[in-house]
């Protein structure tokens, strides 16, 4: 499994932006897909996640998650921006049933793309 993420930027407060996670080699066709996002010295924290029926399970509020299945991207669009969003974001995978809370418990993870919101 290999993820991708990118469209992360330096953005103003109020702003919009939307993050991409090109997926690829999944062997499993409805696996529980997420994005996390990290600040120094705290752990990753769930930010939207989505079941393999193209449900959202989970996402915070101004955040959306969504999947193109024809171009196999994750997104997450993020609105109202505030200082506070600023971080590293992940996208994430789990291939078995479940679309859990915790980072933990997910086994594939990209490189992660930064958002600075100031």
């Amino acid at each position: 499994v290999q993820l991708v993420e990118s469209g992360g930027d330096s953005v103003q407060a109020e702003g919009s932006l939307r993050l991409a996670c090109a997926a690829s080699g999944i062997p499993y066709r409805d696996p529980c897909m997420g994005w996390f996002r990290q600040v120094p010295g705290k752990e990753r924290e769930r930010i939207a996640t989505m079941d393999g029926y193209g449900r959202t399970i989970y996402a915070k509020t101004r955040f959306s998650i969504t999947y193109d299945k024809d171009t196999n991207v994750l997104y997450l669009q993020m609105t109202s921006l505030v200082p506070e969003d600023t971080g590293m974001y992940y996208c994430a995978v789990r291939l078995n049933s479940g679309c859990p809370v915790f980072a933990k418990d997910f086994q594939y993870w990209g490189q992660g793309t930064q958002v600075t919101v100031s």
